[in-house]
This record gives structure tokens, C-alpha cells and sequence, in this order.
């Protein structure tokens, strides 16, 4: 069962959250394919809800949501078993079902393809909007250096949040 919510009211939750960890999901080809993120941003741009999220060309998951433009952000709430992030941000899903894996269960989801993660409920669905490759050449050394010792850029997915719920049994 589905809660509907206002994500800026789970904004500072959010973004307490993704210092740990927090997941980002996409789905193509009927395979489902989850990865810990720590970087990320919720508020408004062109005057829609927006999460962005950061994601390595390395990443299969970006090979995902490239074809697909669809992703979901799930979000632990109260005290979340900490081996999922951990798996999660270890493990490729060129290599591994992480779903099956962990034995996640999966929630339907509302407007888009990509579903929910039950044991991480606040869900956000989004669909990209705009996407931007990182330039290093403009971003400060210190950052480069810490960041990007190899030239695995980030690409900024704009994701406009078209659902946000918590998942309730």
C-alpha cells in the first residue's frame, strides 16, 4: 500500500539520508537494477519538483537510464538494514541481480516503469528531464583531483518527481 506525499516535507530526511546512502533504481529490458548513491538534490527547476541525481558513466546503471529516462530514488526510513547499501554500492548488475540477491521486494510502481524498494519506503518516481555530462576542465582542481583521479565523470540526471509516496504494509 501506497501513502502519497509532498517530498519537500521528506527533504531533510533525504538529504540526512544520502550521507549514508540511499538508492537509485532503474529499469529496462524487465530487469530492475538498484545502486547506492550519496550525492544527489531535491527542490524546483522550470518550476517542477526535480531530484537530481549523479551517475558514473562507469555505471551500468546509467546504461539503464539512458534507455529508459525513468528512475526512482528509495529512501531508508528508521533504522534500514545497512548490508543493503553496502551490497549495493559494492556489486555491478552487469554482474549481479542485487534484487535477488538481497531478496528486495519490489512495489508497483504509480506513474512510471522503474518500481519502489520496500525495505528503503520513501519512494520518489522520477522521469529525466534534462541531462548534463560534468566538464572537468571547469570545475575546481582540489575537486578534480579528490573526485576524479580517473576521468570517470558524472552525468546530472534532472529527474522530475511525477510520484512520491511511502510504501506501508
Amino acid at each position: 500500500m501506497k501513502q502519497f506525499v509532498n517530498p519537500f516535507d521528506y527533504a531533510g530526511e533525504i538529504c540526512k539520508a544520502m550521507k549514508k546512502g540511499i538508492l537509485l533504481t532503474t529499469k529496462a529490458h524487465g530487469q530492475v537494477n538498484t545502486m547506492t548513491i550519496g550525492w544527489g538534490t531535491i527542490g524546483v527547476q522550470w518550476g517542477r519538483p526535480i531530484f537530481i541525481a549523479y551517475v558514473r558513466d562507469s555505471r551500468y546503471t546509467k546504461q539503464l537510464l539512458d534507455e529508459t529516462g525513468e528512475f526512482t530514488v528509495n529512501i531508508p526510513v528508521g533504522n534500514p538494514d545497512a548490508g543493503i547499501l553496502g551490497f549495493c554500492g559494492t556489486k555491478s548488475g552487469r554482474d549481479t541481480d542485487k534484487i535477488r540477491e538481497l531478496g528486495l521486494t519490489t512495489e508497483e510502481p504509480a506513474e512510471i516503469s522503474v518500481p519502489g524498494i520496500r525495505e528503503l519506503p520513501l519512494t520518489l518516481e522520477c522521469r529525466v528531464i534534462y541531462k548534463q555530462r560534468q566538464d572537468l576542465s571547469v570545475l575546481p582542481g582540489d575537486i578534480v583531483d579528490r573526485y576524479y583521479p580517473q576521468p570517470d565523470v558524472h552525468t546530472a540526471y534532472y529527474g522530475q518527481i511525477v510520484s512520491a509516496y511511502l510504501i506501508q504494509d
